[in-house]
Parts: C-alpha cells; structure tokens; sequence
C-alpha cells in the first residue's frame, strides 16, 4: 500500500515538473486586431471625407453666382426664397410642414418633389436624414434654400438601397411651408376628425282629405 502511494506521488511530480518545463505561448492581446482595423477605418474615412468636401467644394467654385454659407455641422446651403421678415424657427415641440426634391452633385434629380410630398416632421422626434434635421432648424416660415449634404449628413455608406448610392453627396432642395406647435397641430387635427352630427331626417306626411257627405263625384 506504501509503495502504491509513493509511486503515485512520484508520477504526480514528474507530470508537474515537465508541465513547468514547457514553454507558455505569449498571448497577444485581443485589441490588437480591432484596433488595426480602426485605424485602417479612421484613415478610409478621413479621405472619403476630404474627397467629397473637394467635389462640393469645386461645385460651389463653378458656381460663384451663388452664395453658399458653410455650417458648423459640415453642409453648405444658400437660399433660393429668404424670408428676413421672420425669426422664428422650427424647434423641438413643433411640427414642420416642408416638400423638398433630392439630386445629385451634377443636378441630376434622384427624387422630385412631388415623389416626396408631402412631408410632415415632428421636429427632433422623428428619425430623419441628418442633415435635414439640423437644416430645417435653421429655416423660417416660406424659406426654399439648397442644402449640399456629404454622404455623413445623407445617407451615409449604405445608400438608400433604391436610387442612392454608398457614399453618395447630395443635394436637397427645401421648401417649408409652416410649421406650428405640437399642441396647435393636434387641435386642429382633433377638428378635422371630429364627427358631424346629422340632423334627423323629418318625413312631412300629408294630411288626408276628409269628404263631406254632400260632395259628389264630378
């Protein structure tokens, strides 16, 4: 029984030692590969980036009638209708009544305005092309202006799977109608819907001839 114990503990220390003995692979780290591939992300981005803004850039150089105002989320616009009367603005609470038409850099209309009309947008409450969430912020009552979206502003790298490609700048041309507050729009929408009470319907029944005793067939 002794000798049974012995050697059992002996095997145990022989398995133990050359386990010790044998080289550990190192590990690398698992950011590795998924940090490689963000930079390689990061830099493909930065030169699609650089090379719309080249393409808008030279749109609005051949276009130098036009004045087109840069904007702090990086699109270009310039008016068509400007309204200088007005100040308000659409804001988060109202809803915006707008039509608008897509087309590409080279003016080739994507979709026209009838296609898209009409449009009905609860401001910052709807999901919406980037860009146009920001624009339509900037717009007053009656305004048409020209907004040049990069794809990052559009429809981003997977297109609109339809007539919009991947990577694709666009144009929208935007016209707002009105816009109102929420709580107007649902008053107003509550009397539209409201049911009419018909009248009742009064069935004039005539009186019946009584004959006297005394009348005589003619």
């Amino acid at each position: 029984m002794k000798n049974t114990k012995l050697f059992a503990s002996i095997f145990f220390l022989l398995v133990l030692f050359s386990s010790c003995k044998q080289p550990q692979e190192a590990r690398r780290p698992l950011s590795q590969s998924s940090g490689s591939f963000m930079k390689k992300s990061i830099i493909r981005n930065k030169k699609l980036v650089a090379d719309e803004e080249t393409q808008i850039k030279n749109l609005i150089k051949n276009d130098p009638n036009i004045q087109y105002t840069a904007s702090k989320k990086g699109y270009w616009y310039s008016y068509e209708i400007q309204n200088k009367l007005d100040s308000l603005t659409p804001k988060k609470g109202d809803v915006a009544f707008f039509d608008y038409e897509i087309k590409d850099l080279q003016g080739t209309i994507i979709y026209s305005e009838l296609e898209l009309r009409p449009q009905t947008y609860y401001v910052d409450k709807q999901d919406i092309m980037m860009g146009l969430r920001d624009g339509i912020k900037l717009m007053r009552k009656g305004e048409k202006i020209n907004f040049i979206f990069p794809s990052n502003m559009g429809y981003g790298y997977r297109g609109d799977a339809k007539k919009i490609g991947m990577n694709q700048p666009i144009i929208c041309t935007v016209t707002l109608r009105d816009f109102k507050s929420e709580v107007a729009y649902k008053k107003e929408s509550q009397i539209k819907i409201k049911p009419v009470t018909a009248a009742p319907l009064v069935i004039e029944q005539e009186t019946p001839v009584v004959k006297k005793p005394n009348d005589t067939l003619n």
